[in-house]
């Protein structure tokens, strides 16, 4: 089913279309239609599934043309609202609606000159929009439509009061849109006190993993984990990948240890400026760098078409983590790797992965690197790991870049 059998307008269609956008997605088939009638949605779907596009279409048709300030968009982190400010403004290139971002970490300059300039949709965190709200460059009394996305991600980084706050500010005959990747019980209680009557979506489960990312673990000595990681990215046919860290140093060392071996980094940490943020981002979209390096920070904050492979140099914390960490690959309905470097000290925690999944991980071998006896590797090797004979990247370009 094509998106013009939604009812979108032909600007939208347009946008659409040049953002090289096919058929609509699953949540986007069951989202557009009720938000387009006005109606409450709450709705859950594996990250990657495509919920910007679920939310920001019905949006951009509600506004129509410019106006006045309509729709407020809440996002747990800087990146995600930069993100879906950018997709939003891409679906309505060919309107003349404004969008703009407001997070910390930055000046308030250049925000309260987009705000006195007018915008119709703006895209928030939660603890800059309050800073807006006191200052009074900022008013949410003709708000029509709210969208709180990431539900799950807010609560976990503390900004369930705010968000209350936020929608007591708003007039309640509005719109509201409820998106996240996972409905755990705190989040009910919320929908109730913003949601009225809403339509309920659920496409996949939400512990699950997308169909479309093959996943792997590789059992290996911790003495020998660097070793293995140069490995992998010299045998797997890549073109671009994401290396999560446990921590903001391990990042760090994992970044400085993989351009002495001549490879184009990019690092996303809570440490890192916003003006250092935007830059690993706006280069690694641009294919700049092949390779970020990242913590747990970049598990929901990155949205990034194309990346074929997610490497979990650290086993995560959390298995929910686990999920939205491989979720950066497999976007869109695309397909991807993602493999778990694990030593057998972790094996504890991979079983807590597989429980909350519901299903065995494969596990992977390498030739050179002999699996701990205690390991539960399986040959044959891992899926899509085949040697490049020419070490060219998918620019053509050898490997071995020359450090500037």
């Amino acid at each position: 089913m094509p998106f013009s059998t939604l009812g979108l307008t032909k600007p939208l269609l347009q946008g659409v279309q040049a953002m090289g956008y096919g058929d609509p997605t699953p949540i986007q088939l069951r989202a557009i239609p009720p938000a387009l009638e006005g109606k409450d949605v709450i709705a859950s779907a594996q990250t990657g599934t495509g919920k910007t596009a679920a939310f920001g279409l019905p949006i951009l048709q509600k506004m129509g043309v410019h106006g006045r300030c309509r729709c407020l968009i809440l996002e747990p982190t800087r990146e995600l609202a930069m993100q879906v400010e950018t997709a939003i403004r891409d679906f309505a290139r060919f309107t003349n609606i404004r969008v703009g971002s407001i997070f910390g970490g930055v000046g308030y300059g250049a925000q309260r000159i987009a705000l006195k300039d007018g915008l119709d949709i703006i895209v928030a965190t939660p603890g800059r929009l309050e800073d807006h709200l006191q200052q009074g460059t900022i008013r949410l009394n003709e708000i029509e439509v709210l969208v709180l996305d990431e539900v799950d991600r807010m609560l976990d980084v503390g900004f369930l009061p705010p968000m209350r706050r936020i929608i007591a500010k708003c007039p309640k005959d509005r719109q509201t849109l409820f998106f996240s990747a996972t409905l755990p019980p705190e989040i009910a209680e919320l929908a109730n006190f913003a949601l009225r009557d809403p339509v309920r979506i659920e496409i996949g489960a939400s512990t699950s993993v997308v169909s479309t990312v093959k996943h792997g673990i590789y059992t290996v000595d911790p003495s020998r984990k660097f070793d293995l990681l140069l490995a992998l990215l010299t045998a797997t046919d890549y073109q671009s990948v994401i290396i999560f860290s446990r921590t903001k140093h391990g990042a760090d060392k994992i970044a400085k240890k993989l351009r002495a071996n001549n490879h184009s980094v990019a690092v996303l940490h809570a440490n890192r400026s916003q003006n250092q943020r935007i830059e690993a981002l706006h280069g690694f979209k641009s294919g700049k760098y092949e390779v970020m390096v990242a913590t747990d920070i970049a598990a929901r904050g990155i949205d990034v078409a194309g990346v074929s492979h997610v490497i979990n140099y650290d086993i995560p914390q959390h298995p929910e983590d686990y999920v939205h960490r491989i979720g950066r690959t497999g976007r869109a309905l695309q397909t991807g790797d993602a493999f778990t470097l694990i030593t057998p000290e972790e094996t504890k925690k991979l079983t807590a992965i597989e429980r909350f999944i519901g299903q065995k991980i494969a596990r992977l071998t390498l030739d050179g690197f002999q699996v701990p006896p205690n390991g539960e590797a399986q040959r044959p090797q891992a899926p899509k790991v085949e040697p490049r004979m020419d070490g060219r990247s998918r620019f053509g370009r050898q490997r071995n870049f020359r450090r500037r």
